[in-house]
C-alpha cells in the first residue's frame, strides 16, 4: 500500500511520493498487525446483530481516523487518492471477516 501512495502523489515530485509512501506502509503495517486481532476480539465479546455489525463499524471507523490523520499531518497532498484503495481494502477484509466469524459460530 505504500507503493500505491507513492504512485497517487507522483505529481507532486519524489519527496512528496516518498513521505506518503513510508505513512502509508507504516500504517498499512499497523492495521494489518491489529485488525484481524481486534475483530475477533469484539466479535467473540458479542451476540446476534451485534457481533456482526458492531466489530467492522468500529474498525472502519479506527481505521479511517488513522489513515487521514496520519496523511494530514504528514502533508499528503493527495490525501483521498491516497487511503482510497487501502481503506477500500481494510474495510472489505473487515466486514468479510467478521461475517464468516459469526458465521463459524456454534448455534
Amino acid at each position: 500500500m505504500g507503493s500505491w501512495a507513492a504512485l497517487a502523489n507522483r505529481a507532486h515530485g519524489v519527496a512528496s511520493a516518498v513521505t506518503a509512501g513510508l505513512v502509508q506502509g507504516t500504517a498499512s503495517a499497523l492495521v494489518t498487525l491489529t485488525l484481524k486481532t481486534s475483530l475477533e476480539a469484539m466479535s467473540a465479546r458479542l451476540n446476534g446483530r451485534f457481533a456482526l455489525l458492531v466489530p467492522p463499524t468500529v474498525t472502519c471507523v479506527v481505521v479511517f481516523v488513522l489513515l487521514v490523520a496520519a496523511h494530514h499531518l504528514a502533508g499528503t497532498r493527495e490525501l483521498w487518492w491516497t487511503i482510497a484503495i487501502p481503506y477500500a481494502a481494510s474495510s472489505a477484509y473487515s466486514w468479510i471477516y467478521t461475517a464468516l466469524l459469526v458465521r463459524r459460530r456454534p448455534r
